[in-house]
């Protein structure tokens, strides 16, 4: 395929090499030939190995861990391709690194995400692509358009194929996630539930109240991101004491740093579902209550409405 004013070039970094193979995949492209390494003292060198003048280029590159790595490799191959005369070029970033330090936590604390737009900004990238940012407000961060892209589609399809919905109730693990949750009750036609929770420290949660009856239900616990799995740990400990049958959860972005994976393969979840937006480790990929869903199609399509000048947002409608 080609773009309305040019061909399309697909360029990987090395956050999710696999994402992006399956991306290109959906677009039946190939990804163009590009070498990123480190030197020895692990600067990172970029060579676009093919002619990209005059193209619409998509960078995909998940700022995962390590994430300062791989936000400097999307810096960098985006200035590879600005100074190859790309005619347009657009980070395609399905997992958003430091979106949780969207505003400032104490006193003389930084606002990380506004940081990290204007790194991209400035290297030279003119549009944003990525999916369910922990806060949407992030977008205006940006003084570029973003389209925040959601994987609610994906999941709800799943959740659809696997349950019997008479039996569901849509749970939020915290009151910021009530949007999240009702969005997806509203989608499937189930009640939905609220963890009511006191976070003590970073990293660290404690279940303080269950909102809702959930006596004989199947919950499933829906989120953006879950890195220590703590909260997920708990919540699921909580519904189970108030008479819930089974416990499931359905998170975007699988962080699941530490011994995050250990954690949810011996805790009483069911089953955790996280998209392929970061990729998965060893110990995800061996854990026999961890599944992953691919966003690829999603974001090939996406990715083929954008080059096209066509409507994104009626992705969702």
């Amino acid at each position: 395929m080609s773009a309305k004013n040019g061909s399309i070039k697909l360029v990987a970094g090395n956050s999710n090499p696999a994402l992006a193979r399956a991306i290109a995949d959906g677009l039946d492209l190939q990804l163009a030939r590009a070498v990123v390494r480190r030197f020895a003292d692990m600067e990172i060198f970029v060579e676009i190995q093919e002619n990209v003048r005059g193209s619409d280029a998509f960078i995909i590159q998940s700022t995962s861990f390590p994430a300062n790595d791989h936000l400097m490799e999307l810096l960098i191959i985006t200035d590879a391709l600005r100074r190859s005369s790309a005619r347009r070029i657009t980070a395609v970033i399905p997992y958003f690194g430091y979106a949780r330090q969207d505003r400032k936590s104490g006193s003389r604390t930084p606002i990380s995400a506004r940081l990290v737009a204007n790194l991209i900004t400035r290297a030279g990238i003119d549009r944003v692509m990525t999916i369910d940012l922990h806060a949407a407000q992030i977008q205006g961060f940006f003084d570029i358009p973003t389209d925040n892209l959601f994987a609610s589609p994906v999941m709800v399809r799943d959740i659809r194929e696997r349950f019997d919905l008479a039996n569901v109730m849509m749970v939020s693990p915290d009151v910021g996630g009530v949007v999240r949750a009702r969005g997806f009750a509203k989608r499937i036609n189930t009640p939905l539930a609220i963890i009511d929770k006191r976070r003590e420290r970073a990293g660290e949660s404690e279940v303080m109240n269950v909102i809702g009856d959930v006596a004989g239900y199947t919950c499933i616990l829906v989120d953006d991101i879950v890195d220590s799995g703590g909260t997920l740990v708990n919540a699921a400990d909580a519904l189970l004491a108030n008479g819930a049958k089974e416990v499931y959860a359905y998170i975007t972005h699988g962080v699941l740093s530490g011994g995050a994976a250990a954690r949810i393969a011996s805790s009483r979840l069911k089953e955790l579902v996280i998209t392929d937006s970061i990729q998965p480790t060893e110990a995800v990929r061996v854990a026999t209550n961890i599944r992953t869903l691919s966003v690829a199609s999603l974001i090939a399509e996406a990715i083929s409405r954008t080059a096209a000048e066509e409507s994104v947002s009626s992705l969702f409608d």
